[in-house]
């Protein structure tokens, strides 16, 4: 999102988040993109459930309960677009 942070890791994990950020960056990228959103709170949260519909896929290959998830990503969504829409006024 056009900003850089400082976190803290240990050592080894360290190239693992360096390729997480990368990830992240570009998915972040890939949404200003399409234009659609400019509200950088909506951009976050777009990315962050997308990745987290991939996890969500990639653990569902071994009997993870996707349907338990999807419920709880909507609940969360709509708890978010409240949380933005009660700011906005």
């Amino acid at each position: 999102m056009g900003r850089d942070f400082c976190i803290t890791c240990p050592d080894d994990e360290e190239d693992d988040i360096q390729l997480a950020a990368a990830y992240l960056d570009q998915k972040v990228r890939e949404v200003k993109t399409e234009g659609k959103i400019v509200d950088s709170d909506r951009i976050a949260l777009i990315v962050a459930l997308g990745i987290a519909h991939e996890l969500l896929m990639l653990r569902n290959e071994t009997g993870f309960d996707i349907d338990e998830f999807k419920r709880t990503i909507k609940s969360i969504d709509k708890q978010v677009d409240e949380a933005i829409n009660s700011r906005e006024e």
